[in-house]
């Protein structure tokens, strides 16, 4: 935890954001030095919600282009790391959508191809519970999946979910809280 303390003191947004309108060579350095600060975080939201680790890097990449796109349109008006999480999250939506839209199997199949998919993944260690929840997200509303994913994996608070997806505070209350219940189902029929 020391570490990234250390690190966030070192990443200086406003600095950063101060490169990204100067020549080109230190716009390069500033996106990096925004890559090195967010790439990890960015890479564990999209891959809580695309799950495959492959399909993750691809739509990292993907939110990390748009992000360099779109860097001039970067108003300030939120923090960084909240602009860069909408980005990854389109990303991410816009892939599952696709990829529901060239997958055309019944829901049985696609849980049980969900509990392949995991069990085979390299990079998922296989406890059984961290398993259980995979699942047990992956039958979630996107919406649901991923107000739960930002509040209990990367413990936002409903304000910074709110900046975020553009929803009201109560609206993500009620979506965390019926997440929360048909995952407590999910765990109850798995006994």
């Amino acid at each position: 935890m020391n570490e990234q303390n250390d690190m966030s003191a070192r990443f200086d947004e406003e600095n950063v954001l101060r490169m990204l309108q100067e020549d080109d060579a230190t716009q390069r350095r500033a996106f990096a030095m925004i890559v090195e600060e967010f790439g990890q975080q960015l890479y564990w939201q999209i891959r809580r919600l695309v799950l495959n680790h492959d399909d993750a890097n691809d739509v990292l990449q993907e939110t990390l282009i748009q992000a360099w796109k779109n860097i001039d349109y970067f108003r300030g008006e939120s923090k960084l790391s909240t602009w860069l999480y909408r980005i990854a999250i389109n990303q991410s939506l816009n892939f599952l959508n696709k990829q529901k839209a060239q997958q055309s199997i019944s829901m049985d199949n696609e849980e049980a191809s969900v509990a392949n998919q995991l069990e085979s993944d390299p990079y998922f260690d296989g406890e059984k519970a961290q398993r259980l929840l995979q699942q047990a997200l992956t039958t979630l509303p996107d919406k649901q999946r991923l107000v739960f994913n930002l509040r209990y994996f990367d413990e936002l608070t409903y304000t910074e979910i709110s900046e975020i997806i553009g929803s009201s505070v109560g609206a993500l209350k009620a979506d965390y809280h019926l997440a929360v219940k048909k995952i407590s189902k999910f765990f109850e029929d798995a006994d």
